[in-house]
């Protein structure tokens, strides 16, 4: 999503992710990674739960040294200004995201 912050930008989106990443994590992420939007950290997976889109398959696996547990199923939702879900694209797989065009494609479909 960094990468086509401009066109982002011009559609009115507002990028937030969030991660069952504790915040270390995150900050050393977006540092290396030069990230200008916000990462919030869900150490123990409460939204996630909350959301119903943690990804079962994965709890208890390892990806290096990191503890898969609580990971979600990738995914964005677009929110309006009032916090109400206006639309959502969620893949099955771990590693898969979505591309920008879809999620621009998604807003302007959900903002006629």
């Amino acid at each position: 999503m960094q990468k086509d912050e401009e066109a982002l930008d011009k559609a009115g989106i507002n990028v937030v992710a969030i991660s069952y990443d504790s915040i270390d994590i995150l900050k050393k992420f977006s540092d290396k990674n030069s990230i200008t939007y916000p990462l919030l950290s869900d150490d123990g997976s409460t939204v996630i739960d909350l959301f119903g889109i943690r990804n079962k398959l994965m709890d208890g696996k390892k990806f290096g040294a990191n503890d898969l547990t609580g990971v979600p199923h990738p995914g964005t939702y677009v929110l309006d200004a009032d916090g109400k879900i206006l639309g959502k694209l969620f893949l099955k797989k771990y590693m898969e995201r979505h591309t920008n065009d879809e999620l621009l494609k998604l807003v302007a479909d959900v903002t006629k």
